[in-house]
């Protein structure tokens, strides 16, 4: 009889080609594709999982869940023991339920929280290197906080979205946007019911032009009522960003 486990994964995703499994070049290493790898290795079964969502290249995680069914016998609870046994230590299974057939990782999901890091140091923190983005410029962050609110609720973010993505539907809504500070650490944590294509990287750039004082704060709405991707901020560095949490 098959189960539905629901697990929740850390990773670095530093020496990884994003979530995804590749097939070219062979021998790419990524997340899923070692998660895969090593179920099978634990379960003698071969399993395809299903993540809240794909995270790219050289992005981390603290909370990506992800679904598999199995016939495997193993106690759910011993789950993410056996496979902390034979993964990678950038990868960490956390925890894992049994869950019912009709959840789904990723249709499931109501809501997801990313952070995305920024080192404002003169020099780049040497043990943020991979998961902070060195900008050593003056920050107005009371500008970037003015800005922030406006991309609260429900809005097409189409202004935000890198071109390649195949999406039809570019609303979604934004829940809460704050910021945190920790010595040089600039913290920015998104929460919202969808991302779209590198959208958080984008409207963290975009953030981070309002913090130079390159744009005005309330032009943000004028961006994201123009629907071009040429009116918003660079598209920051992948490594600073980190997928915190999912919400079901």
């Amino acid at each position: 009889m098959l189960r539905r486990i629901k697990l929740t994964l850390a990773y670095d995703g530093t020496n990884f080609s994003g979530w995804q499994v590749q097939t070219k070049p062979p021998g790419v290493r990524t997340i899923q594709g070692t998660v895969e790898e090593k179920l099978k290795l634990i379960t003698k079964e071969e399993i395809k999982v299903t993540a809240s969502g794909r995270t790219d290249a050289g992005v981390h995680a603290l909370g990506q869940v992800i679904h598999f069914d199995t016939s495997s016998r193993i106690p759910v609870d011993k789950f993410p023991y056996a496979l902390k046994s034979v993964l990678p230590p950038d990868i960490v299974p956390l925890e894992a339920e049994e869950v019912d057939n009709s959840f789904h990782a990723r249709y499931s999901a109501r809501r997801k929280t990313y952070r995305y890091t920024i080192d404002t140091g003169k020099m780049p923190h040497v043990f943020w290197r991979n998961f902070a983005y060195h900008y050593p410029y003056p920050l107005n962050l009371t500008a970037m906080q003015e800005a922030a609110q406006y991309l609260l609720g429900r809005h097409d973010f189409r202004s935000f979205c890198a071109s390649g993505s195949s999406v039809k539907n570019f609303t979604r809504t934004i829940i809460d946007c704050n910021f945190r500070e920790e010595e040089s650490l600039l913290h920015i944590e998104i929460t919202g019911d969808g991302f779209l294509y590198n959208m958080v990287r984008i409207i963290c750039g975009t953030l981070l032009e309002i913090g130079q004082g390159k744009i005005k704060p309330e032009d943000m709405q004028k961006i994201i009522e123009a629907r071009d991707r040429n009116k918003a901020g660079p598209t920051v560095p992948a490594h600073g960003l980190c997928l915190l949490k999912v919400g079901y």
